[in-house]
């Protein structure tokens, strides 16, 4: 790719209409959570759960000779994974999601063609049932619900990208839709999009990288401490590529971590940037967070207006974050190193005022 980090994420995305150009057998390159492998019965799609720090979990094993075309989706992330493929059409049962981004959803379920099915641990299995999937995708992180609809006789398949901890590993799962759906050449059309422009991006910022590179401290204070993301989490992996150091690199955690304020603002104080998020009705501003604790606007990041915000309420990060790791690393790039993308938009992580 001749092409700068720049021009490539200016060019609008077409890669469905050249999804033919690419091969259809799966090859998982990032992701440690998924297995395939082609044997003279089917393919085989071995899943487990990526967390370094997970207790042994069990392996599962599904052998597909079909495409399927009919899912329920359970998290906005899951959900991403087929809007990401333009294959929406092929949910037909979703639990009741708050914060709703995608429009074709939004149509399917007004007409019917989606059905509501209500929420974990309250779930309308006569609406599961009626809506005729073949699998249920389910969540590890979520408790008190699933195994009610084990009870229905529908194959639940977990899905544990978001227990990724490289970027594009999290994307990769894109590539179990792909397979379940008969989809494999555009999930590789698509994810290929995606590599490339991260990796583009990756290693225009590691040219640049100096012996003084920006600090970033993540998160703040949520009830009974400051949660901020682990040293080893898909998130501290973006810092990296981004080119900043992470305050909390030494941390082994792969997932958040709660810790007293005291410690984490001593840690963060003079960090010159600062990464948050959160659901807020409208823009979301400095004023704002100082409002939370005033002990903020005494931090480096606050007081010299580098604080990145990513709002929940009015993004789809919930539904895209996981499979559109290109852009979250673009909008750190063009907060800690804005000339390598002077004409870049932020999409999630914008600096707030």
């Amino acid at each position: 790719m001749n092409c700068s980090a720049d021009e490539l994420f200016a060019q609008q995305d077409s890669v469905l209409a050249h999804s033919d150009e690419y091969s259809d057998t799966i090859v998982i390159k990032y992701a440690k959570g998924l297995k395939v492998d082609y044997q003279s019965d089917g393919v085989h799609l071995y899943i487990s759960n990526p967390d370094p720090n997970a207790k042994m979990s069990k392996k599962e094993e599904i052998v597909i000779t079909d495409p399927s075309n009919r899912f329920i989706c359970t998290t906005a992330l899951q959900l991403g994974n087929f809007e990401a493929l333009g294959l929406e059409d092929k949910i037909v049962g979703m639990n009741s999601l708050k914060n709703l981004f995608s429009s074709k959803m939004k149509e399917q379920i007004k007409s019917g063609k989606t059905v509501k099915i209500g929420k974990e641990g309250n779930f309308d299995l006569e609406s599961v049932v009626a809506s005729k999937p073949d699998f249920i995708f389910v969540s590890a992180s979520k408790h008190g619900g699933f195994e009610v609809l084990k009870d229905c006789g529908i194959p639940l398949i977990p899905h544990h990208g978001y227990k990724e901890t490289d970027p594009l590993g999290q994307a990769e799962w894109i590539k179990m839709v792909g397979l379940l759906t008969g989809e494999t050449r555009r999930a590789n059309a698509v994810f290929a999009d995606i590599e490339a422009k991260y990796l583009k991006l990756k290693n225009e910022v590691a040219d640049k990288k100096t012996d003084k590179m920006p600090t970033v401290v993540s998160g703040r204070q949520i009830r009974d401490g400051w949660y901020y993301v682990g040293g080893k989490s898909y998130m501290a992996q973006i810092f990296n590529d981004a080119g900043a150091e992470y305050v909390m690199r030494d941390n082994t955690e792969s997932g958040g971590v709660t810790e007293d304020f005291e410690s984490v603002y001593a840690k963060g104080l003079k960090a010159d940037f600062w990464q948050t998020d959160g659901a807020h009705n409208g823009e979301f501003t400095l004023a704002d967070l100082a409002a939370e604790d005033e002990r903020y606007a005494t931090m480096e990041a606050f007081k010299n207006k580098q604080v990145v915000f990513c709002n929940l309420s009015e993004t789809p990060y919930r539904e895209l974050g996981g499979v559109q790791p290109h852009y979250i690393l673009a909008d750190f790039v063009k907060a800690f190193h804005p000339e390598l993308l002077p004409h870049y938009e932020p999409k999630y992580y914008k600096l707030i005022k």
